[in-house]
C-alpha cells in the first residue's frame, strides 16, 4: 500500500472504530485496526516503507488513543518488525491465516502496552485491561476478517518476492 493511502486508510479506521466503540458501550476494549494494518504492512510492504508508515499509524493512534506518547509509535513498528520476522517464517494468503496471525499481532501489541503502561504508572489497575485483552483479540479478528479484502484492494504491489532460502 502506498504511504499516503495507508495514512487516510488510517485516519478513517480509527475514526470508524471510535465511534463504533462508543455506540456499542465498549468503555474497556477496543477494536484495534491499527494492529490490522500494521499486520497487513508486515506482509506485503518494504521494510522501510512498511517501518515509516507503521511510525506513522502508531503515531496516530497515541494521538487519538490518550496514553501516553510514543506507547503505541513503539508498539507498532516493533510489531511490524515482529510480523515481518514471523512472515518469512508463515505463508499468510488467505483471509482465515491473515485473521490469525493479526490476532496473534494483536495479543502481542497489547501485552506489551499492558507491560509498557505498568512500568510507567503505578496507580493505574491494570486488571480490567488484562480482562479486556481477549474480547479485544476477537474484535480485532472480526475488523481484520472484514478489511482483509479492502486491504488486498489497496495493495498495488501485489505479493511480496520470494526472496531468501526459506521460501
Amino acid at each position: 500500500m502506498k504511504f499516503i493511502t495507508t495514512v487516510a486508510l488510517t485516519l478513517l479506521l480509527l475514526t470508524l472504530e471510535s465511534v463504533v466503540v462508543k455506540y456499542l458501550g465498549l468503555s474497556v476494549t477496543r477494536i484495534d485496526v491499527t494492529v490490522a494494518v500494521v499486520a497487513f504492512l508486515s506482509l506485503r510492504a518494504s521494510t522501510v516503507e512498511g517501518a515509516f508508515s507503521s511510525f506513522v499509524v502508531g503515531y496516530l493512534l497515541d494521538l487519538m488513543s490518550g496514553r501516553p506518547t510514543g506507547l503505541y509509535t513503539f508498539l507498532a513498528v516493533l510489531t511490524f518488525l515482529v510480523g515481518r520476522l514471523a512472515a518469512s517464517l508463515v505463508d499468510v494468503r488467505s483471509a482465515l491465516v491473515f485473521v490469525i496471525f493479526t490476532m496473534a499481532a494483536d495479543l502481542g501489541h497489547g501485552l506489551l502496552a499492558i507491560f509498557f503502561s505498568w512500568l510507567t504508572s503505578r496507580d493505574a489497575a491494570f486488571g480490567s485491561t488484562l480482562s479486556a485483552l481477549p474480547l479485544q483479540v476477537a474484535l480485532t479478528g472480526l475488523a481484520a476478517l472484514a478489511l482483509y479484502p479492502l486491504f488486498r484492494k489497496f495493495d498495488s504491489g501485489g505479493e511480496r518476492s520470494e526472496v531468501g532460502l526459506l521460501r
